[in-house]
This record gives C-alpha cells, structure tokens and sequence, in this order.
C-alpha cells in the first residue's frame, strides 16, 4: 500500500468523522436581503463541507443554521458578520447548540415557515 496515499486518505477521513462536531444558529441583520445573502451562504457552506439551511425573514434579516466541524463553523460565523459584496451587516446573533446530524446538505429555504 501507499503510504502517502493511505496518510491522505486517513487525513480526510479523520477530519469529517473525528473532528468535534456541533451546531449554530444565526441571525444577521442589516442590510442583508437583496444581495444574495442566501446564495452566497450556501456557495459558503457547501465550500467548506457544512449541512443546514439559509432563510430570509419578514423583518429583513437572514437566519442560518449550519452544522459541521466546530472549527470550519467558526470560519462560517465570522463570514456572516461580512457577508457577500453589497450587504451590510449591522448585528450577528449566534447560539451555539448540540451536533444533530439532521441534515445532508445545505439548502436555500423559501418563504418564512
């Protein structure tokens, strides 16, 4: 066996299984709709290998939860205080929460249900 081959291999498999895991719940308010908030954050989330979903809110802010590595969702919550080019984020609230495995993906979610 390859050595290098089979040490990458582990590397990889050891960060999606091995890593602490967790949850965040976000609010970003601002201006944060119409810029493509929501699309961006998926591009973001799928980037970096994390599920869950992205929404806009009636009273003009976008609510997101991700799950993943506890390091990479760090990364996702200081990207939400910037967001894409055009938004301007004025407050980010986050509650960090337990790992629940629940999602496979990340989706953009429509309407505010």
């Amino acid at each position: 066996m390859n050595y290098q081959l089979f040490t990458v291999h582990y590397s990889l498999v050891c960060y999606n299984f091995c890593m602490e895991k967790g949850r965040v719940h976000v609010f970003i308010r601002g201006y944060v709709q119409g810029v493509f908030f929501r699309a961006s954050t998926k591009d973001i989330a799928d980037g970096m290998g994390l599920t869950g979903w992205v929404r806009n809110l009636p009273d003009g802010s976008v609510e997101v939860m991700f799950e993943g590595p506890k390091d990479v969702l760090d990364r996702a919550v200081k990207w939400c205080h910037k967001g894409p080019p055009g938004a301007s984020v004025t407050k980010v609230e986050e509650k960090w929460l337990e790992y629940t495995g629940e999602f496979k993906h990340f989706d953009i979610r429509y309407g505010y249900g």
